[in-house]
């Protein structure tokens, strides 16, 4: 049994992670209160008053213990300034974390623990040369948001070595599914489900042509609960990153073609010129090679995945 503290459990993928623990035999929820982002000097004295409480559930039953780290306010377009503060904000958890670990270290010895940091495969592989990508191509971050999520996993892994733990970087295509922030630029099939049902059309300021891979939330949070169940299989401690995506892409004209085909309507789109077109890649096809036999699985057709969001996007929009 693994006890998990999902942070940014409010989130798409962090409402996914905490369903699916729900009802997973083999994992165990961490109740914990939303942490205080917008409060710097209470930052730190939360996450180890819940790094405590992480420790002592895991003690207890005699579990192991994970940090999955769902959250995040940044995307492609986000000025620098921000992107500096939400990797403060990362270090600033992990270090009152550690230091929690330190503590119980010095008079027993703690559960065993490992880590989860949800990265961006579009992100990270935004200028790389020769897709499809997989854990072997080299980096080439075209946007600050890239940039920052390869540091931020340069962050977690040290934090992990420094105390012993593994950690896991899950670099992740793009996600979808119902629970999306319609108020967030990201996630164009949200984006695309809310503009069916409005007066203003969905922006594409990218071409059609665009290539990307797109994953249902609920696979990946299964998805994750698995590789964090490997890892710990595994002899340790170990910093290992992996891609998770679908491993089918689609270009954009061939999802509008999803949308027509649902709504039985044009897809209501208007398409224009962007400046921040130029941070996205053209063709981000993926590909893990990484632990291959956790990718051997059922994962929900695109269409299918579409259908739901566009159900639970209408919803929101009558309620």
């Amino acid at each position: 049994m693994t006890v998990a503290w999902v942070i940014g459990a409010s989130g798409l993928l962090g409402s996914a992670l905490t369903a699916t623990i729900a009802r997973h035999p083999n994992w165990e929820l961490l109740p914990s209160a939303p942490l205080p982002w917008d409060d710097p000097s209470a930052l730190p004295i939360s996450s180890a008053a819940i790094m405590r409480e992480l420790l002592n559930a895991a003690s207890i039953a005699d579990d192991d213990w994970a940090i999955i780290w769902a959250g995040g306010a940044g995307v492609t377009s986000t000025p620098q300034t921000d992107l500096d503060r939400e990797l403060g904000q990362l270090r600033a958890i992990f270090d009152a974390a550690g230091k929690v670990i330190e503590s119980v270290s010095s008079t027993a010895t703690p559960p065993r623990g490992s880590i989860f940091y949800s990265s961006s495969a579009g992100g990270i592989y935004g200028g790389s040369l020769a897709p499809p990508f997989s854990e072997d191509t080299t980096p080439a971050p075209i946007s600050p948001y890239g940039r920052f999520k390869l540091d931020a996993e340069a962050a977690v892994a040290a934090f992990a070595s420094a105390h012993a733990l593994s950690s896991l970087a899950g670099r992740i295509a793009n996600l979808y599914g119902p629970g999306q922030k319609l108020g967030k630029m990201q996630g164009l099939i949200s984006h695309l489900a809310k503009a069916q049902y409005s007066p203003a059309p969905a922006s594409i300021f990218v071409s059609l042509d665009t290539v990307r891979d797109y994953i249902y939330v609920d696979d990946c949070a299964e998805l994750i609960l698995d590789s964090l169940d490997y890892l710990r299989s595994l002899t340790g401690p170990i910093q290992q990153m992996k891609i998770l995506a679908s491993g089918q892409a689609v270009t954009i004209g061939e999802l509008l073609g999803h949308f027509h085909a649902l709504a039985k309507a044009k897809p209501h789109v208007m398409l224009g010129q962007s400046a921040a077109a130029s941070l996205q890649g053209l063709d981000l096809r993926l590909h893990s090679t990484v632990w291959t036999h956790l990718d051997s699985r059922t994962l929900t057709p695109l269409p299918v995945g579409i259908d739901r969001t566009m159900r639970a996007v209408l919803m929101e929009l009558v309620s």
